[in-house]
């Protein structure tokens, strides 16, 4: 799968050195370009069946055809699977983000365009923004898919909340009178 990163600034990055940091001590990505991911019939089929939708244009050519697409769809939420692993390779390249213990998924949307349908061929572009929330990191990566013709598919945004840096102090002083009372 080809990828390409680019840093803070905007340069391309030499990739990826041991450690997630990037080479030659450079700024770490915050844009990675992943794909080609081959949407498959059979991939859709699995997906439906996983999450328990029926609906006949996941699984059948002829009932996506009648509903005006040229092959089976995929359901909405098939492209956050994509996603997913497209933010996984941008986030491992970031030398703060060590460990997703202690990682809350805050929320995601996705946005289509098109639904994305066998026989497509998806190219993703994940950018990564980071801010504070209560002392802690707080990432929102986007998520955009294109077609090989260069038409968006679709967006993602995830928001991830990241445990503090520093640990929290505690919310009342230690009880230095050794008295059995809370």
């Amino acid at each position: 799968m080809a990828e390409s990163a680019v840093a803070a600034g905007g340069a391309a990055a030499g990739g990826a050195a041991a450690g997630g940091a990037a080479a030659g001590g450079a700024a770490a990505p915050t844009t990675l370009h992943c794909g080609p991911y081959a949407i498959e019939r059979l991939r859709i089929a699995a997906f439906a069946a996983a999450i328990g939708d029926p609906h006949p244009a996941y699984t059948d050519p002829a009932a996506a055809r009648a509903l005006g697409h040229p092959d089976i769809i995929a359901p909405p939420t098939y492209l956050a699977t994509l996603a997913g692993h497209a933010e996984d390779r941008l986030l491992r390249l970031q030398p703060a983000f060590v460990t997703t213990e202690g990682t809350v998924h805050r929320a995601q949307t996705l946005r289509h365009a098109r639904p994305a349908h066998a026989g497509d061929t998806l190219h993703a572009t994940v950018r990564l923004t980071a801010a504070t929330l209560a002392g802690r990191p707080l990432l929102t990566l986007d998520c955009e898919f294109r077609d090989e013709g260069g038409a968006r598919v679709a967006t993602t945004t995830s928001s991830l909340l990241c445990p503090a840096t520093a640990p929290r102090p505690s919310r009342r002083p230690p009880d230095t009178t050794e008295s059995d009372h809370p």
